[in-house]
């Protein structure tokens, strides 16, 4: 159910032990950035949880929802697996794919202290690579430059040596 606020829309999922699950809008960039951006970008949804007997309800805010629906992209990490589910915040109804969608995934794993990959981001300080711990769910956040050369705001992200790591890019077809 997807209850509305002054500032937005909020709604709950249940983690069961062993799960953490994490949710992100999916936004489309302007038309005057596509030159220069990605086509999609995405902003994890800000959540507050509670913990209900051994389970942990997550409740997920959406602020500013567009009117024609938000896009949203859904992790569940598990110990050794993640579970990539698709849903749609329709108005006053949240919609979740029955079944996972097959999607293409790149776990990172270095044996050494590494920075991966120059990205940039959008006007908006939006980037379309994000970077996961996968054993707590949260986000591995960039460092920050501006690059002369390009004329543009870039992000490193620093990986520790014999981790794993959960990278993903929303593109288009």
């Amino acid at each position: 159910m997807v209850e509305e606020n002054l500032q937005g829309k909020y709604f709950s999922i249940t983690d069961p032990v062993g799960i953490t699950t994490v949710i992100y809008k999916v936004n489309r960039t302007e038309k005057e950035f596509l030159k220069t951006a990605p086509k999609y970008t995405v902003e994890r949804l800000d959540f507050t949880e509670e913990f209900v007997g051994t389970k942990t309800k997550k409740t997920f805010y959406i602020n500013n929802p567009a009117p024609e629906g938000n896009p949203l992209v859904i992790f569940s990490f598990a110990k050794e697996k993640v579970i990539v589910n698709m849903g749609f915040l329709d108005y006053d109804i949240i919609k979740i794919s029955k079944k996972p969608m097959p999607m293409k995934f790149e776990t990172l794993y270095y044996e050494e202290e590494t920075d991966y990959k120059d990205f940039s981001y959008t006007p908006n300080m939006r980037r379309p690579i994000t970077i996961l711990d996968p054993d707590t769910g949260e986000e591995i956040k960039p460092i920050l430059y501006f690059d002369d050369e390009a004329n543009e705001v870039k992000g490193k992200c620093k990986l520790k040596p014999y981790k794993k790591y959960f990278a993903f890019e929303i593109r288009a077809k």
